[in-house]
């Protein structure tokens, strides 16, 4: 994680798209601020130059975000210090800020690393010990929040886990930045044998709400015909502000753990085979907007 992206930075990106998956739902039903976010990971912080308000009222307006809900995103983003905005006249350009490209920056490699296969699961968990008191409610939400962003689930009341070991160092700074190191336990072995294994991997983690938001994100993705580069545009920023909900969601648990037939391989295939097609137009289009 950026230290220029705050204690937050990676987990905040993805936290604008909060799962909320219905069946069949509709891909684009989504903040003005957290399709601004997309944007600006996708498009902005590969390019690095600053961006007319113009530019961004182009591009949100092919999502179907009103000029008002633009203007209130850019102002909320620069108001926590992600873009700083510079007038040139009556004209206004926006810049990411360190902060703001820490965040996009671990963000993006989160969400494109997300999703691929995991090698051969030698069985070792990590098991983190982290209680914090049910009247501190804004501590409990960032601890749930970090730890599941790093992929860990809750298999009881203060007891998380990950079958990734190798997530410890980042696991350990999560706890120092939001104030647990102190008071935290972390472990690292095994839990009996693959049936026991199985059933704290069932326990600590939804899979059954987290295979129907794979399919909704298959049928809504299969649905999706772009026809010309302005619609590509809006069809592969949807892709991925769809695509970055799943890390909170899914924790990419070793094969050994799912379910069989599991639809989360196909839709990590599908999304980064759509992605690849649809990015040229994509990006032709932006650089169209950003021209004017």
């Amino acid at each position: 994680m950026s230290a220029t992206g705050g204690p937050s930075a990676a987990a905040a990106y993805a936290a604008r798209a909060e799962p909320g998956f219905r069946r069949r739902r509709e891909l684009g039903a989504a903040s003005a601020r957290s399709l601004l976010l997309t944007v600006l990971g996708e498009f902005v912080l590969p390019a690095g130059r600053p961006v007319w308000t113009a530019t961004f009222l182009e591009a949100l307006g092919l999502l179907g975000v009103e000029e008002k809900a633009v203007r209130q995103a850019l102002a909320r983003s620069a108001s926590e210090g992600w873009l700083a905005g510079t007038r040139h006249g009556r004209r206004t350009s926006w810049a990411l800020t360190p902060s703001g490209r820490g965040l996009l920056t671990d963000g993006t490699e989160r969400i494109y690393g997300f999703g691929r296969p995991m090698t051969r699961w030698d069985g070792q968990w990590l098991m983190v010990l982290a209680s914090v008191p049910e009247s501190d409610r804004r501590m409990r939400h960032l601890l749930r929040t970090r730890l599941a962003w790093n992929g860990l689930g809750n298999l009881s009341p203060g007891v998380w886990i990950t079958p990734h070991p190798e997530r410890e160092q980042e696991v350990r700074e999560v706890l120092r930045e939001i104030g647990l190191a102190a008071t935290a336990t972390i472990f690292v072995g095994r839990l009996g044998d693959l049936s026991e294994a199985r059933r704290v991997a069932r326990q600590a983690w939804d899979l059954d709400a987290i295979e129907p938001a794979y399919e909704d994100f298959l049928d809504a993705v299969h649905a999706l015909r772009p026809v010309g580069d302005a619609e590509t545009f809006a069809a592969h920023t949807r892709l991925v502000q769809e695509w970055r909900r799943f890390p909170f969601l899914d924790p990419g648990l070793p094969e050994e753990l799912l379910p069989e037939g599991w639809s989360g391989a196909r839709a990590f295939e599908l999304f980064h085979r759509r992605h690849d097609a649809w990015r040229p137009a994509a990006d032709r289009q932006w650089k169209v907007m950003a021209g004017r």
